[in-house]
């Protein structure tokens, strides 16, 4: 019995009793110079705070960073050009500054994997330790809304693109990471009403 409620507990990450609307979330989106880890760099982080099934739109959170490294053809998709903006706050500063903002809340971005992996690597050129923070993602999460049938084909990706198209959600600010990061908060909330359709669910329930 000991070792059946060990297993059990480690399933649940959270209390039963926190509901997903009085969670913080932090919703995020990276405009980046290219998709290499290592080699490429952040130009711009884009955040909003999630609660209570609000968009925080006036506590939201957006740093342009210092710009070392530039990709005309990257340039050409998020516009922002080497001097766009002539006083920027260094990588370290930026990252301090979004720490601040982001706290102990759940992360929310599409594609995740994408933005943390570039957010650790500039913390960890700073000296700065990793994200610890739980982490979920927009793309997996539609997901679990399909139905699961042989009739209906299901894709192995689905783009932001395609969720803002599903749910008819302006593409107005596309590619700029703000502007990326409302549109994944309101997919999300449009995911959780699809998932409450079909049963109760709760935090944990998001993570499983």
């Amino acid at each position: 019995m000991g070792l059946f409620n060990f297993w059990k507990k480690e399933e649940n990450l959270f209390d039963e009793n926190i509901t997903i609307e009085e969670t913080r979330f932090v919703v995020l989106d990276t405009e980046t110079t290219g998709f290499d880890y290592d080699n490429d760099r952040i130009l711009c982080i884009g955040a909003l705070v999630l609660q209570n099934g609000i968009i925080a739109v006036q506590n939201s959170f957006e740093v342009y960073l210092e710009q070392e490294h530039y990709d005309k053809a990257t340039a050409q998709i998020h516009g922002i050009l080497k001097a766009f903006i002539i006083q920027r706050p260094t990588e370290l500063e930026a990252l301090q500054q979004f720490l601040d903002f982001l706290g102990d809340s759940i992360i929310i971005a599409h594609h995740t994997i994408f933005d943390i992996m570039m957010i650790n690597k500039a913390l960890e050129r700073n000296g700065l330790p990793q994200l610890t923070n739980k982490t979920l993602d927009t793309a997996y999460l539609y997901k679990k809304t399909l139905i699961k049938s042989h009739l209906f084909e299901r894709k192995d990706h689905y783009t932001l693109d395609d969720l803002a198209d599903k749910f008819d959600i302006s593409k107005k600010d596309r590619h700029t990471a703000l502007g990326d990061a409302y549109i994944t908060a309101i997919a999300f909330l449009k995911i959780i009403k699809k998932l409450k359709e079909k049963k109760a669910i709760n935090l944990n329930f998001l993570f499983k």
